[in-house]
């Protein structure tokens, strides 16, 4: 019985612990998406956005300054003007004693309304939500057409050609980067939502996984359905997607998911700004504003924030669909 409980307890210990692991990242983005940039110069790592203030106190008054060296009984200051962003005066020699500090707990919820408003992250949006939802569409009818061909029509080569789509997942994009922008430049659609969408209208895990739920119907269905006089697409129609819900919006999420990070296609098969999506839109704070760290993770917050409220209300569908599928364990 010790041994149940021991075995069960650790169980729980390494998966609360994986969790966690998996999770600080998060924590910390957002973390740090709130503090000032100057806290994050300082090198501050600290999951709470801290602030170390320093004031110079005169005649009874007290201003908020910054200390930029400090010499034997002398430090100099920059004195913040009354918005605190800007300087009033700058590198005035002061008395040491009558500089004082203190923490303070500050967030910077600021930073999102300037991250939101330093590059258009509007168009951003709708750019992505375009090319997310025509991309979901055209894996859904696809891949459930394929899926059905290969689960329950029979014709020649069917296996052979299904595992050599099973091989091509195996090829990363970077082999067929080039090779894709040659063609699309052939057909005149660099800088255009079909390059965006069309070639990626086809999943094959999608339909490796819709294939899989499919094989999983049981036969007399079908049959029924043909004494019916159903046809093959009304078989697809009436019977076999209406029962494969949970795998089909599995399907859909993963799709949204992979649609809404994407980042090397975009960056190479688009140049104009009124194109760009969201993960292209934040290498801005990656490439031309590299020193504002805190400025990229707030941007980087909410950009998948959509996709994790989309995860928490779908979560259990995923599961139930790995389950079916016979992708567990």
């Amino acid at each position: 019985m010790l041994k149940k409980y021991f075995g069960k307890g650790f169980s729980y210990f390494m998966l609360i612990l994986c969790g966690l692991i998996m999770v600080v990242p998060f924590i910390w983005m957002v973390s740090t998406s709130l503090k000032s940039q100057t806290t994050v110069n300082k090198g501050s790592v600290g999951f709470i956005p801290i602030e170390f203030v320093n004031y110079y106190i005169h005649d009874g008054k007290k201003e908020h300054c910054e200390i930029v060296a400090k010499e034997e009984n002398l430090t100099v200051i920059n004195i913040y003007d009354k918005d605190g962003k800007t300087f009033r005066e700058s590198y005035v020699k002061v008395p040491s004693e009558e500089i004082k500090s203190s923490k303070r707990i500050k967030f910077h919820w600021d930073n999102y309304v300037e991250a939101f408003t330093k590059v258009p992250f509007g168009r951003y949006f709708l750019n992505t939500l375009i090319v997310s939802f025509s991309v979901l569409i055209g894996v859904l009818i696809t891949s459930s057409l394929a899926a059905y061909a290969f689960a329950r029509m029979r014709f020649k080569g069917r296996d052979f050609i299904f595992y050599l789509f099973i091989s091509m997942m195996m090829v990363p994009q970077p082999i067929y980067l080039i090779p894709s922008y040659f063609l699309l430049t052939k057909l005149d659609w660099i800088n255009t939502y079909q390059a965006l969408i069309v070639p990626w209208i086809a999943n094959i895990f999608s339909i490796f996984l819709l294939r899989q739920q499919f094989k999983t119907i049981p036969q007399d269905l079908f049959d029924a359905a043909v004494i019916d006089g159903c046809s093959q697409f009304g078989i697809l129609w009436r019977v076999v997607l209406p029962i494969s819900k949970p795998i089909l919006a599995t399907t859909a999420i993963f799709s949204l998911i992979g649609s809404w990070n994407s980042f090397m296609w975009p960056l190479v098969m688009t140049s104009s700004d009124n194109l760009r999506v969201l993960q292209v839109g934040l290498s801005y704070f990656a490439q031309e504003a590299s020193s504002s760290t805190s400025l990229l993770m707030a941007a980087s917050t909410f950009s998948i924030a959509p996709l994790l409220i989309l995860f928490l209300f779908a979560q259990r569908q995923i599961i139930s669909s790995f389950v079916t599928s016979g992708l567990k364990g």
